[in-house]
């Protein structure tokens, strides 16, 4: 009797024993998928993408390229650019994207959406919408499109072949446009539709990127004023702009921006890492707000809005600080 409880006893243990290291696997388990499966990044993309006749360029076939950089985890700068050795280039396109799935990048164009999807090796580019399509002709010439499907190298692009604008875009706005180009250190603003003066400007932006150019008619006096953002190399990223203004149609001067160290209120706690956009009349300013003890990748203080108001002054328009909001 006595060896039976014994059994039973022994019996007992092993069981317990077993369902604890059957809970212990299953947890070990779960956490080695969660390991397996890590969080969706910018990243993923990162590359050079080429059109079918790049690997036929020493016979003269025109190529084109998808060049995806990141920015963020959840954002890249995507630039399009094609042969220009032997012919005007074919295709150009310049934008910052933000992830919108897995293995997906999402820039906007007046509104509409352009999708970057990657499947393996194979990057497809394609108008968010079917009835948005036609959007993809404009950026290339000849009747082409950047829609299609793109094959990824391993390293970089023939330099020898490749359009080397590092930033090209057209802005149009009130019969009057700006081609805005970034090549060599040098930045390029050609206007065109002006009825006195279409000269182009060249600026030296060394240590600086450009990182986006917008239009738009910030002192509401029927002409247009084109700004381009820069920011600079290193960990800080300090944000520039340089902005021209139209002039009654004829011309166009530069406009002034005041330096924003000049103003304590809105310098406290500021250390780069800018984002511009024109909203409406306004143009805006936005950044993070670092404490004394942050460290330049984690700041804590919130963010800062500064909204700028187009002014005239003696010698040429100026931008003005019109509010500060911290949040």
């Amino acid at each position: 009797m006595n060896n039976f409880k014994d059994q039973s006893k022994s019996m007992k243990k092993s069981l317990l024993l077993l369902t604890v290291l059957t809970l212990i696997w299953g947890c070990s388990s779960k956490t080695s998928k969660k390991e397996e499966s890590p969080r969706a990044t910018s990243e993923a993309l990162v590359g050079n993408y080429v059109s079918d006749g790049y690997d036929k360029r020493s016979e003269g076939y025109d190529w084109v390229a998808v060049s995806i950089t990141a920015l963020t985890d959840s954002t890249a700068h995507v630039a399009v650019r094609s042969r220009s050795d032997i012919k005007k280039p074919t295709c150009r396109f310049d934008a910052d994207a933000t992830l919108a799935g897995k293995d997906t990048l999402k820039a906007v164009y007046e509104g509409k959406g352009i999708l970057f999807t990657l499947a393996g090796k194979k990057l497809t580019i394609a108008a968010e919408n079917e009835a948005d399509s036609n959007l993809l002709y404009f950026f290339c010439s000849g009747g082409a499109s950047l829609a299609g499907e793109y094959t990824k190298i391993e390293g970089a692009l023939d330099e020898k072949q490749i359009d080397q604008r590092s930033f090209d875009k057209v802005l149009s706005l009130q019969d009057i446009s700006f081609d805005v180009t970034a090549q060599n250190n040098e930045l390029t603003i050609q206007p065109i539709g002006l009825t006195v003066d279409n000269s182009k400007v060249t600026q030296n932006i060394e240590g600086y990127t450009v990182t986006n150019a917008e239009i738009g008619d910030l002192n509401a006096d029927g002409y247009p004023e084109v700004l381009v953002y820069l920011n600079s190399a290193g960990s800080g990223s300090y944000g520039m702009v340089i902005g021209y203004s139209v002039n009654n149609g004829k011309s166009m001067s530069q406009i002034s921006f005041p330096n924003i160290t000049d103003n304590p209120e809105a310098s406290k706690g500021y250390m780069g890492h800018d984002e511009f956009a024109i909203v409406e009349l306004s143009f805006c300013q936005r950044f993070p707000i670092y404490k004394e003890n942050d460290t330049n990748a984690n700041p804590t203080g919130g963010t800062r809005q500064i909204q700028y108001k187009l002014k005239d002054s003696e010698a040429s328009r100026k931008f003005v600080v019109d509010k500060v909001i911290s949040y």
